[in-house]
């Protein structure tokens, strides 16, 4: 008895030890994951406060809380279960859908750079007069829904591509806690964005002249501060989806237009010095934004020139 229990402690001690193991390399991993999936986390940020502002101010909270658990559900129900299946049974397909989701944010991040130019708008804008709010609301909650379903599968399919190597526990491990922590990361801070102004309306009616005074500045920079975002999230949607696209080409064999943008890249870099690291990486993030703005284009002309107005037709 005495060995069979220390035998069994033993074999505790193994499963612990692996597990532990498993923790630190799913941290790692995930961490490593975290980072590539940032232009995407920051184009999320910046679209969705679109879909609250304009509504009634006591609807914003309740809005985003039901975005963000239908966020949590196209992750953790929908895309985590499909990445690790496609992982386990068809992994050379990842890169494809990857490039499918770069085409998708060239497309959105060019069709708004097209419409700021005075260029035809598709679809509500926030200018736009809201004549039944109740109905408004269902549209932009759904709008907003599929809108992440999209950006969530472009997240977790960068994530899948980073941990592809791992383990199958790592690989769903990581996929967990990237979904989870951009959820949070992103509707936590759309939260605090949408209500700023509410709390400079709350401060400007203090006593304190501070208080009033920087209630004052939150809500003059409110509007300053979502035209920011909108700018932001329209070039995160060009630059990420640019640089995904010439990732892919380079894995499927055409590798002319990422190996020259890497050229360049390096040729900034032994130029700028200390600020190498910051330059080098505009550099290719520019270029990135060049090829998703150009494709971006060819894009939205063919589905409004071509396939829309086909639909039209008939």
């Amino acid at each position: 008895m005495p060995g069979g229990l220390v035998a069994l402690l033993d074999d505790v001690a193994v499963i612990a030890r692996t597990a532990a193991a498993s923790v630190d390399d799913i941290g790692i991993a995930a961490s490593r994951a975290g980072s590539k999936t940032a232009g995407v986390v920051i184009d999320d940020a910046a679209v969705t406060p679109s879909y609250v502002t304009g509504l009634d101010p006591s609807r914003e909270l309740p809005i985003i809380g039901r975005i963000t658990l239908g966020s949590l559900k196209n992750k953790l129900l929908i895309l985590l279960p499909g990445a690790l299946l496609l992982s386990w049974f068809l992994p050379q397909a990842i890169i494809f859908i990857l490039m499918m989701g770069g085409c998708y944010l060239s497309f959105e991040g060019a069709e708004k750079v097209i419409e700021k130019l005075g260029g035809e708008k598709h679809g509500k804008t926030l200018e736009d007069k809201i004549e039944d709010p109740a109905a408004f609301e269902k549209q932009r909650t759904s709008s907003a829904i599929r809108t992440d379903l999209i950006l969530s599968a472009e997240i977790m399919a960068i994530t899948l591509n980073e941990v592809a190597d791992e383990s199958f526990i790592v690989r769903a491990g990581v996929l967990a806690i990237v979904g989870i922590a951009v959820t949070l990361f992103v509707y936590g801070a759309v939260a605090l964005i949408v209500k700023m102004d509410d709390v400079g309306l709350h401060l400007a009616k203090k006593s304190s002249e501070f208080a009033q005074a920087i209630g004052r500045l939150l809500l003059k920079a409110m509007p300053w501060l979502l035209k920011a975002l909108s700018f932001v999230g329209t070039i995160a949607m060009l630059w990420v989806g640019g640089g995904i696209l010439l990732h892919g080409f380079h894995e499927i064999g055409f590798h002319g237009p990422s190996d020259w943008a890497h050229h360049v890249q390096v040729a900034v870099e032994n130029v700028s010095g200390s600020f190498s690291g910051i330059f080098g990486w505009l550099s290719y993030a520019s270029i990135s934004a060049v090829v998703g703005l150009a494709v971006g284009v060819v894009l939205t002309l063919v589905i409004h020139k071509v396939f829309m107005r086909g639909g039209a037709a008939h």
